[in-house]
């Protein structure tokens, strides 16, 4: 794109949808609420909002980036089309039976999440493929015409297409989607070689059902928000993020919308990675709370971390497996039920429960006094001073005190003989410390102590608790960048084009092949650069290679990265060496005389990532002007202070506050804890550190 086009990110999420115009004059941005029924409304009113701040026409847009939580809620909520699977004799019922793991080993009462499709969607096909990809059974064209016609007579929207050992050999797959294509051409298909292939059948068929099961609607989706926007005189294209934190086309994410899931929080992880790099930093924790949950990441070396399977929607808070696996390329990140609108309710014993149930929009917190008679975070941060009954999201929606309270007695005070304050304050800490740890069980599973960490805040919440996340967490440093209401729609502005194209074969290294390996690696990387290329036909292309691999015996494998020399010219030395660096990194030593072996090979074209000019850090300079005070609740010592008001569009680079202050904008409030002081970074970051740091 040039330098002076007009690009627009759209995040959608549970609450709210945001919106962040960069034009040559400056960023623009807006909140919306999220209109559930058609979501395309919310984005056309924050578009127009969003170009009447700038100035412009909405035909004056030349890009457009969306990211989007309707692919995620579609799963969570059931909320798919009918849906049908084809599959290989015998592996009827896999998506049901998952895997050995138990994820809590004693509990005798465990509830496993219910499959997507019941039994009586499933349907088998015979013929049988190895796992060396050859064909021990052939697939009779009949007899797949003869499952077809039972689909078709009991109505199916979408079908998915998951046979055994396909990811080798996926001449049966697309004899399948020839049929279907044939006798059903009206009917989505999704078969499991293109959409994940990948070795675990388990894995690889809950993703392709995944696949299924939402492209319908986030096809039907994605034509009307073109239409309506065509219909504005927006005629620019638009392209969408995907999980893995890079751009695809409107067109491969209709066809791929499993590659959704977690698109806005991947967003996020983009946008802190983007702030890391300004200020140098090696070890962030990113921090996003919106509106209905709160999104926790990793990033070393100002890269977030990644992963080839996700969970979504875990039944049992913090255990994996627990939920339904996605084995798609994705941000790791660790997702909660724990944003502004999470509701809060008293258990049977007696202990204050938040999340992960959302008043999300509609009704809302029962302070937006549009009909939510249940106690929501807002609701405690509201009683606790943390926001501004008259100017919540720019003063476009009032709150109501007085809702507020009455719905905390309610739902909270009453059965546990508290006041209206106690309870916020109860809430407030139970939703802080739920947050503490998923942060502290992340950090555990990747070997890291987060006293190290620098915390990135961002979303419209995570300003108002980020402070005091820090304080349980240990962590010195947080930075809350410009724009951090909108921070995911900018992290899309952020991103590169990107596609990671991954294939399962099998291979020890005792068996090592170099050609077999560079001419499947070099395969890997064309389908990549194809999928980039339909978004971007002119920028340089980078790859980045990936293999998988782990110990003869064992059940799981770690990624290693290698060099494009590396990867086109294959030395078993060097990937013996490689593989023994980053085993040794994540557990200590090396397993000698045992063979290796490798699982996935994957390759990541990606755009050259847009240069980050470095941050000069500032002192301080003079206190920034107070522009007036407010009664903020000190969880130290459960009692109110007076704190100060800052407005944070006049802080200028070197001013600072001590705490305790609440730094005002349109899209967010930052509170400055008691133990903490503020200065304003050249770049508008506030920066908050403890007080001996920063006085």
């Amino acid at each position: 794109m040039k330098a002076d086009s007009i690009r627009m990110g759209v995040d959608i999420g549970g609450t709210f949808t945001d919106i962040v115009l960069e034009t040559a004059e400056g960023q623009f941005s807006v909140k919306v609420l999220t209109t559930y029924a058609a979501p395309e409304n919310a984005i056309l009113d924050g578009m127009h909002q969003v170009c009447e701040k700038a100035g412009i026409e909405p035909s004056a847009i030349d890009q457009i980036i969306h990211g989007t939580t309707l692919a995620t809620n579609a799963l969570i909520e059931r909320r798919g089309a009918k849906t049908a699977l084809i599959t290989t004799e015998g592996f009827r019922d896999v998506i049901e039976m998952r895997t050995e793991s138990r994820f809590e080993q004693y509990d005798l009462n465990l509830n496993l999440p219910d499959p997507l499709l019941s039994r009586e969607k499933r349907f088998i096909v015979p013929g049988r493929v190895d796992a060396k990809g050859d064909i021990l059974i052939d697939l009779q064209r009949a007899d797949v015409e003869a499952v077809v016609d039972r689909i078709a007579s009991a109505g199916f929207e979408s079908v998915a297409v998951g046979l055994i050992h396909s990811y080798l050999n996926p001449a049966h797959e697309l004899l399948v989607r020839e049929v279907l294509a044939e006798k059903l051409p009206d009917v989505s298909v999704s078969i499991s070689s293109e959409v994940s292939p990948q070795m675990r059948e388990y894995e690889r068929f809950n993703t392709v059902v995944a696949n299924a099961y939402i492209k319908p609607l986030m096809a039907s989706y994605l034509g009307r928000l073109e239409d309506k926007l065509s219909g504005e005189g927006v005629r620019c294209r638009i392209f969408l993020m995907h999980s893995g934190g890079g751009i695809i086309s409107i067109q491969n994410a209709a066809e791929f919308p499993v590659r959704l899931v977690e698109s806005g929080p991947a967003g996020g992880a983009v946008f802190a990675a983007h702030i890391a790099a300004r200020y140098g930093l090696h070890k962030v924790l990113s921090f996003d709370m919106g509106g209905t949950t709160a999104k926790i990441c990793l990033i070393k070396n100002q890269t977030p971390k990644t992963s080839r399977v996700f969970e979504v929607a875990r039944t049992y808070r913090f255990k994996k497996g627990s939920g339904m696996p996605i084995s798609i390329p994705v941000i790791d990140m660790v997702e909660i039920g724990a944003g502004g609108g999470s509701l809060a309710h008293v258990d049977g014993m007696r202990q204050i429960r938040v999340g992960p149930e959302s008043a999300g929009s509609e009704p809302g917190p029962a302070c937006y006094g549009r009909g939510g008679e249940r106690s929501a975070v807002t609701d405690a941060d509201l009683i606790l001073g943390k926001l501004d009954p008259t100017n919540f999201a720019g003063g476009s929606i009032p709150l109501y005190l007085d809702r507020s309270k009455s719905a905390l007695t309610d739902h909270v005070g009453n059965a546990l003989e508290m006041d209206a304050i106690e309870a916020a304050f109860g809430v407030s800490e139970v939703v802080d410390e739920n947050m503490a740890n998923a942060a502290r069980v992340h950090a555990v599973e990747n070997g890291e102590d987060l006293a190290e960490y620098t915390m990135i805040a961002f979303g419209g919440a995570a300003p108002l608790h980020a402070g005091r996340l820090c304080e349980k967490l240990g962590v010195e440093r947080l930075l809350i960048p410009p724009g951090a209401g909108v921070g995911s729609a900018i992290g899309f502005l952020r991103a590169p084009f990107s596609f990671e194209a991954n294939r399962s074969v099998y291979m020890k290294l005792s068996d090592f092949d170099p050609i077999k390996i560079k001419q499947l690696l070099s395969e890997l990387k064309a389908e990549a650069t194809g999928f980039v290329r339909t978004c971007d036909a002119v920028s340089p292309i980078l790859s980045e290679y990936k293999v998988y691999m782990r110990y003869t015996g064992q059940g799981w494998e770690i990624p290693v990265t290698l060099t494009a020399d590396q990867a086109l010219n294959p030395d078993v030395a060097t990937f013996e060496t490689r593989f023994e660096e980053d085993y040794t990194k994540l557990f200590g030593r090396p397993v000698a005389g045992m063979d290796i072996e490798i699982t996935v090979w994957a390759v990541n074209a990606t755009t050259p990532p847009a240069e980050v000019a470095p941050i000069v850090e500032t002192t301080r300079s003079a206190p920034a002007k107070v522009t007036g005070t407010r009664e903020l609740f000190d969880a130290v010592t459960s009692s109110y202070t007076e704190g100060d008001v800052i407005d944070r569009t006049i802080m200028r680079p070197g001013q600072h506050a001590m705490g305790p202050a609440a730094v005002t904008e349109a899209e967010t409030t930052i509170i400055v804890p008691s133990g903490r002081g503020a200065i304003c970074q050249p770049d508008g970051c506030i920066d908050i550190m403890m007080k001996g740091a920063t006085a």
